[in-house]
């Protein structure tokens, strides 16, 4: 698999062993930034004025300056010639991520964000629904708070870091995070749906969790197809109960949970939300 040998830098391209980054960056002293994940199939982006919006709502509430590059289409060539540099514009995970640049915490600091653009190859399977059910459990470790912030997918992320590694330790493929009221958040990669009494459920943006592009688009979807949904508050029992759970994220569309702790799972309507929503996006 053809790995990234380029990469952009506030507009530069550099070999992949090159060092841009400062010692000083703020985004590595404090996470002062946030990142932005999308999928690249054939040189579209998929969901791209999703991925646009969520990072221009980004940039606004993490206080950087109003600029309208990334909003442009001179944004979006420079990732596809990024990919096509690295041989990546078949398929392609892209990701941008964004700092505040260099100072100390209360040093006066330029708000024009910096910017970094990675492309990484990804194998064709990325696009199916997972034949092997995910196996996920409960990581406590961690409370997610509710405030303004949570729903950005900001360069602070350690909860979500730290819960990856114990999903790893565990041999699970995923876990699920609490929010300060000890209700169900999302997963470490992923925002969580279950479906219990035909009715599909996921945690509201008030719940802390990550504002999902692709959750947006399939609310969006039963919205449309008249399916019935609700975005609620969801406990660690509603997880247990459910009749079927699945996770999805920009990445990997939908993938279905087969077990959580000793609870198994059917995948009848993830099976339907697949080839009705998900699939056809990714052709």
């Amino acid at each position: 698999m053809q790995q990234n040998s380029f990469f952009n830098y506030n507009g530069t391209i550099f070999k992949a062993n090159e060092k841009v980054i400062d010692v000083n960056d703020r985004s590595y002293r404090y996470g002062d930034g946030c990142f932005e994940t999308m999928k690249l199939i054939n040189g579209k982006i998929i969901l791209q004025n999703y991925h646009v919006e969520r990072l221009t709502t980004s940039l606004q509430k993490l206080q950087f300056i109003k600029i309208d590059f990334f909003s442009t289409q001179k944004f979006i060539d420079s990732i596809i010639q990024l990919a096509e540099k690295n041989y990546h514009n078949e398929l392609a995970r892209i990701r941008i991520t964004v700092s505040r640049g260099n100072a100390a915490l209360y040093d006066e600091i330029m708000q024009i964000p910096n910017y970094l653009i990675q492309t990484f190859a990804l194998n064709n399977s990325i696009t199916e629904l997972n034949e092997n059910g995910m196996c996920i459990g409960f990581y406590d470790a961690a409370e997610k708070p509710c405030d303004m912030f949570s729903n950005l997918k900001t360069n602070n992320y350690l909860p979500y870091t730290l819960a990856a590694l114990w999903a790893k330790q565990n041999k699970l493929n995923d876990v699920l995070l609490c929010n300060s009221k000890g209700n169900i958040c999302d997963a470490s990669i992923a925002n969580i749906f279950i479906i219990k009494n035909k009715i599909i459920k996921t945690p509201a943006l008030t719940e802390g969790c990550i504002a999902g592009t692709m959750r947006k688009y399939l609310l969006n979807c039963f919205k449309e197809k008249n399916i019935l949904y609700e975005e609620t508050v969801l406990t660690k029992n509603d997880v247990l109960t459910a009749d079927e759970v699945f996770l999805t994220n920009a990445i990997q569309g939908i993938k279905w949970v087969q077990q959580c702790e000793n609870i198994s799972y059917k995948n009848l309507a993830t099976k339907f939300l697949y080839n009705n929503f998900i699939k056809p996006l990714f052709c």
